[in-house]
């Protein structure tokens, strides 16, 4: 009987339907392949023209809305995408720098990349192979590196944030095509950050993009009055 029983189990499972498990959401710089695609479809309905400063980097670039206004009449181009590492930037290096060929770059991420384990060393690696892809790509074009930014959510990485800080800073002291842009003063009150993030700590209201205006666009604008190699179409 017991015999009997457990052969009707084994039969039923068998029978049972087998349900095929998700497939696992995409780990690598894949995961970001749909803003990508995003990127595409929007320069195939209107290419933005040659020569103008591009934004590059993760989400405090990516959620920077009023960007064209705030570099005006600087003509600023937003491909940022959110979540990404430095090395993921290099990745698409092709997807989201080459197409625009900018008379300069802006470029923010590396807080992602710590907080993903990371050692500055590290991201400042990943950040030189971003300036060697730059050079072979556009020559002594300029690249200017906004500091990473002291944020309440990773207060306590602010130590690896100044390290890298402080190595792109004298990597830009060997380089005449990188500038350091430290916004990290005009961020700070009495030591600790100001009352500038939404509520997850980490992004920035309006009030913390005015402060990087207040910062990044008088050097857009110096280097706007520069001349350029850049040839526009």
């Amino acid at each position: 009987m017991r015999a009997t029983a457990i052969a009707f189990a084994c039969l039923a499972a068998l029978a049972a339907p087998v349900f095929a498990q998700p497939a696992a959401p995409p780990q690598g710089p894949e995961r970001f392949a749909p803003e990508i695609a995003a990127f595409a479809a929007a320069d195939r309905e209107h290419m933005p023209p040659a020569c103008g400063f591009l934004f590059v980097g993760s989400s405090s670039i990516r959620f920077w809305k009023t960007l064209g206004a705030d570099m005006a009449p600087a003509p600023a181009l937003n491909r940022g995408f959110g979540g990404s590492t430095v090395a993921d930037v290099d990745h698409y290096f092709d997807q989201v720098v080459t197409p625009y060929r900018p008379r300069a770059i802006v470029f923010y991420a590396g807080e992602n990349d710590l907080n993903a384990g990371a050692a500055p060393g590290a991201v400042t690696a990943d950040f030189a192979r971003f300036m060697d892809l730059k050079t072979k790509a556009f020559g002594a074009a300029p690249v200017y590196f906004i500091s990473l930014k002291p944020s309440k959510l990773r207060w306590a990485q602010r130590d690896a944030q100044a390290q890298v800080n402080a190595q792109i800073q004298a990597m830009a002291s060997q380089r005449h095509d990188l500038h350091y842009v430290d916004v990290v003063p005009a961020m700070l009150t009495g030591g600790v950050p100001k009352d500038i993030y939404l509520a997850d700590g980490l992004h920035m209201t309006p009030d913390g993009y005015e402060l990087w205006t207040e910062v990044i666009r008088p050097v857009v604008q110096a280097e706007a009055k520069r001349p350029t190699s850049c040839k526009a179409d």
